[in-house]
């Protein structure tokens, strides 16, 4: 499969939580994922962002 974005990450939306995970494609093609979980709170938003910016992600879908 083809990759379209090499710095991705991908939401699940719930009530009390956000569940993001992350991947990356090394330019020998290895993909790295990484997972982890936030609270809905301004706060736990705006680490989100803060871990996004991180991993230089380029897309995000929910």
């Amino acid at each position: 499969m083809q990759v379209l974005y090499p710095r991705c990450c991908g939401l699940d939306i719930h009530k009390k939580t956000v569940v993001a995970c992350v991947l990356l494609t090394d330019l020998d093609g290895a993909i790295r994922r990484f997972v982890r979980t936030f609270g809905t709170m301004t706060a736990d938003l705006l680490s989100l962002g803060d871990w996004l910016r991180l991993h230089e992600v380029t897309h995000v879908a929910m």
